[in-house]
């Protein structure tokens, strides 16, 4: 058989099995993103100033401890970040990474889009390959009720055994809802073991160490919140046209709070 030949078989047949992607280098960016397949560095990585986030003092504080004990090899828990929606649940996580980073921390965010958990297993088969600090951030997670056997599975991997997540890491998981699985009042009446559908669907939440919530903000932490965005930028702003900014939304948030902010910046001719 000549050589062409043979160079051509093997042409072939890595068409039909070609190699797995390779990963990026773990040690070299302070963010990744994860697509199912091979992890990808996030090279601009620019997150909100941690001391720009206001309304949120107290689960600022120990999201930040508790991170800080991760990146120092220490013991720290899984994070169940609930609530309402805008109201900085994702931007902390960020945050924190970033400030630790920031103090000379190797830490590093890694984001998992939710239609990926199915291959987390694999995930974590390459985060056991390092030993730096990974924040495992799942952004926005929910089941509907013909999704309970994916929140069993997740609950799995945060539990123990040989597919668990490593040593190295540690899973921030954001959710509009405090159990993440949707309940109804009516399970209360389910005539087959009642406490036990309800049980099953707290479990996933349980497996959380530190479940931090995230509440609506009253008008006055509102306007706080753009003085504190508006001020980092020099800008002024008047408070009753913030406070019709995000009546004609029909919502207080930080995140409306930030995009009233943007929209001065625009006026003056300012990039954010």
């Amino acid at each position: 058989m000549t050589d062409a030949l043979l160079t051509r078989i093997a042409e072939a047949l890595e068409r039909l099995a070609p190699p797995p992607p390779l990963s990026a280098d773990l040690a070299a960016a302070p963010a990744y993103v994860w697509d199912g397949h091979a992890i990808h560095a996030v090279e601009e990585f620019a997150p909100v100033d941690f001391g720009l986030l206001s309304g949120i003092d107290a689960q600022k504080g120990s999201l930040l401890e508790n991170t800080r004990r991760h990146a120092a090899g220490h013991a720290a828990h899984d994070v169940l970040l609930w609530g309402a929606r805008g109201t900085g649940k994702s931007a902390v996580v960020a945050a924190v990474v970033g400030k630790l980073q920031a103090e000379g921390q190797d830490v590093a965010l890694l984001q998992c889009a939710i239609d990926e958990l199915g291959s987390l297993p694999a995930l974590f088969s390459l985060l056991r390959s390092t030993t730096r600090p990974f924040i495992l951030f799942l952004d926005d997670l929910g089941f509907e009720e013909n999704g309970v056997g994916d929140a069993r599975s997740l609950r799995s991997l945060l539990q123990g055994g040989t597919a668990a997540r490593p040593a190295n890491v540690r899973l921030y998981v954001t959710s509009n809802r405090r159990h993440i699985v949707p309940r109804h009042l009516s399970e209360q009446d389910d005539p087959v073991n009642p406490r036990d559908v309800i049980d099953d669907k707290m479990a996933l939440s349980d497996r959380f160490g530190l479940s931090l919530g995230f509440h609506a903000i009253d008008q006055d932490a509102y306007v706080a919140i753009v003085s504190g965005y508006a001020g980092k930028l020099g800008l002024s702003f008047d408070p009753l046209e913030a406070i019709q900014w995000a009546t004609q939304r029909g919502s207080r948030s930080g995140r409306v709070a930030w995009q009233y902010v943007v929209e001065l910046a625009g006026r003056n001719g300012i990039t954010v």
